[in-house]
């Protein structure tokens, strides 16, 4: 594995995750009415504790898409799931809530996982499938079930609602970096005009402004230790998926190697949800003010 892969894609990781605690701690003040709604991020734009985690998330978003151009996506996307633990040192840090065995357990078993997927699989580099159908199946497929997600998580926006939400943005997510490591290389084989004239691009503005509300809507209506988690653990899983299925990434894929891998990604997920529902994530306000609230009680 390239150290510098290694870098990026954990630097990456940091920035994403310190930005979704910042973002959240703003969320969770703007009004209900803003659900789901492209007004939602117009009212947190006012908010500077806002524009300070998005700026974070962007800057994790570049780092993680330059590590995407140099490594393949099946190996840099368990790597960007770390951002819980980062996230998780953040709350930690404002609350003061001490690790404790969940805590170890959920840092274990991620950091854990991520080792034995990349060990047991080797993501190495293949040839990416030219087929556009299989493009559109994953691709589609994919967004089919994060549209039936966020249909779902709307009728439910109080109770299971924002979980419904985060693995819906999870996906878009996933989606997305994988359509950012086929515009890198457009770009590297054939300059601006070659991304420009792709529609991949435009794929990767669309899944982030989309998977941008969904988040946002999430972080609004509930804690972060109850959308954090299948936000995380969606993104990598759909990204792996994209990275086999048409990008041309290789896994080993004799019987101990996947077993190890299953293993690893199972790992990877249990870990997420222990750490996602430490007492140091914030519990939000969402549960405890009325419906009523506004960001200008900042």
């Amino acid at each position: 594995m390239s150290v510098l892969v290694l870098l990026l894609a954990v630097s990456a990781a940091c920035c994403v995750g310190f930005g979704f605690v910042l973002q959240q701690d703003a969320a969770q003040k703007a009004p209900l009415s803003d659900f789901l709604s492209f007004r939602l991020l117009l009212d947190l734009m006012r908010v500077p504790s806002w524009l300070g985690g998005l700026a974070l998330m962007v800057a994790g978003m570049v780092l993680g898409a330059i590590a995407l151009g140099k490594g393949e996506i099946s190996l840099v996307e368990p790597l960007l799931a770390t951002n819980l633990l980062f996230a998780l040192t953040l709350s930690r840090y404002r609350t003061g809530q001490p690790l404790g065995r969940q805590g170890w357990a959920g840092l274990l078993l991620l950091a854990g996982g991520v080792s034995a997927f990349i060990t047991a699989g080797e993501p190495r580099a293949g040839h990416a499938v030219s087929d556009p159908l299989r493009h559109w199946l994953i691709i589609g497929a994919m967004v089919g079930v994060a549209l039936v997600l966020t249909m779902y998580g709307k009728r439910s926006r109080l109770s299971w609602g924002p979980v419904l939400l985060a693995t819906a943005a999870g996906l878009l997510y996933g989606v997305q970096d994988a359509l950012t490591r086929v515009s890198g290389i457009r770009f590297a084989e054939g300059g601006f005009a070659e991304l420009v004239t792709g529609w991949q691009p435009y794929g990767v503005l669309v899944c982030g402004v989309t998977g941008l509300i969904l988040v946002q809507s999430a972080f609004e209506t509930a804690p972060l230790r109850m959308s954090l988690p299948a936000l995380t653990a969606a993104e990598p899983l759909a990204g792996i998926l994209c990275g086999v299925g048409f990008l041309g990434d290789r896994l080993r894929t004799d019987t101990g190697a996947l077993a190890w891998e299953a293993a690893g990604l199972a790992a990877v997920v249990g870990g997420i949800v222990l750490l996602g529902l430490h007492p140091a994530m914030p519990c939000g306000t969402a549960e405890a003010e009325p419906p009523a609230r506004d960001l200008q009680r900042r």
